[in-house]
């Protein structure tokens, strides 16, 4: 996919998963893991009650203390409104940028949301309220699609992202 010139954008968004709780959690699960092989391996002491096996341990450490985390710290969800549509892409997941085009989308209004409540957390998520891309926070911008469905796009920067979105569609509509 050609990668858009600056003067196509009119608001771009960047978000990443830095939430402390996640970072203290991936930290927290990545030390037991070398605690772990550190004390099986190094010290000859095997780990905890009913220890893994040398192989599982390694293989659990590499997964869950080193890919796991790095996986996760590499998930970023990046919202474009350019002159053609709405550009969404949740990276690594999706391979390319998603478009929405302005002419499917019949409203769109800025929300406070509960991750938790109404779409089962953060990410690329499926709730009562239809399909959500979130990163963080509790702001966003509800699509709502000729088709009936909703699609709650998270910012940090909502307004702006809503005002942006305004401004294409009457570009269009013009």
């Amino acid at each position: 996919m050609k990668i858009p010139v600056e003067k196509d954008l009119s608001c771009s968004e960047t978000q990443y998963f830095r939430q402390i709780w996640l970072i203290l959690l991936m930290l927290a699960t990545s030390a037991l893991f070398l605690y772990a092989m550190y004390e099986q391996f190094i010290l000859g002491v095997p780990f905890g009650d009913k220890p893994m096996p040398d192989n599982v341990l390694i293989i659990f450490s590499i997964i869950f203390g080193l890919i796991f985390p790095a996986f996760i710290f590499s998930l970023h969800l990046i919202t474009q409104v350019r002159k053609d549509g709405l550009y969404i892409r949740f990276v690594p997941l999706h391979p390319s940028f998603v478009k929405i085009e302005y002419t499917d989308i019949v409203r769109f209004e800025t929300v406070t949301y509960s991750p938790i409540f109404e779409y089962g957390g953060w990410g690329i998520r499926y709730g009562i309220k239809g399909k959500a891309y979130n990163v963080s926070g509790n702001r966003g911008v509800r699509l709502m699609f000729n088709n009936g469905r909703h699609i709650l796009i998270g910012s940090q920067r909502a307004e702006e992202l809503a005002i942006a979105l305004q401004n294409a569609k009457s570009r269009i509509n013009a």
